[in-house]
């Protein structure tokens, strides 16, 4: 696969494709959008999925990135739709370019927009999806994917006994600081109450 590389002066990130033994991973100004210590791209991407269960039904995937999670969302039979929403265009040139995202663009069952997260879900109504997978870049890059009124939204839009997904990494480990408490707390706030920890995907299962 020849490499992929570009820098864009509008967002002043750089974007690289880098190939790993599975899928390749997407890097941001030297920041990887999947794990590849201990696991590779591909293993990462199916333990968040199978960390929900049997999926079904209307799944949001609220950060696409290369599609790996939509793309594996779509191929469970009982699912109808995943709506996956990516704010970032230079993403999506990638996503194009790489042949392991091509069911992103190809399988009918997805539908893919470009629009900044934090306001598309405002246009969904309340209990639409069954299923939710949340997996945003470090809280220091997105934290208002990490915010309240964020959690109050996906509260809002999911149905009840619905589940999410939510990748929240090892945030703050090498500072010593510990992000994910202030996540569990405004979780709650919202009205979650079930949430449970889920090792070796680095998320939480939150269900409704």
């Amino acid at each position: 696969m020849e490499e992929i590389k570009f820098y864009d002066e509008k967002t002043r990130k750089f974007y690289k494709l880098v190939p790993t033994l599975s899928w390749p991973t997407l890097e941001i100004s030297g920041i990887h959008m999947h794990r590849i210590k201990k696991v590779d791209p591909k293993t990462d991407s199916e333990l968040k999925i199978k960390s929900l269960g049997k999926l079904y039904g209307i799944v949001l995937d609220t950060c696409t990135g290369l599609g790996y999670t939509a793309i594996l969302a779509a191929r469970e039979k009982d699912v109808k739709k995943v709506i996956t929403v990516e704010k970032d265009e230079n993403v999506i040139k990638i996503a194009k370019l790489n042949p392991y995202s091509k069911e992103l663009f190809s399988n009918p069952k997805i539908e893919l927009r470009i629009a900044d997260v934090t306001q598309e879900i405002k246009k969904f109504e309340k209990n639409f999806f069954d299923f939710i997978i949340h997996d945003p870049p470090r809280i220091s890059i997105a934290e208002e994917l990490y915010s309240l009124a964020f959690y109050q939204e996906l509260y809002r839009v999911l149905k009840p006994k619905g589940k999410i997904f939510h990748y929240v990494g090892e945030p703050g480990k090498l500072q010593g600081k510990n992000y994910l408490k202030g996540i569990l707390r405004r979780l709650k706030l919202v009205g979650f109450t079930k949430i449970k920890k889920v090792e070796e995907a680095l998320g939480l299962i939150i269900q409704k």
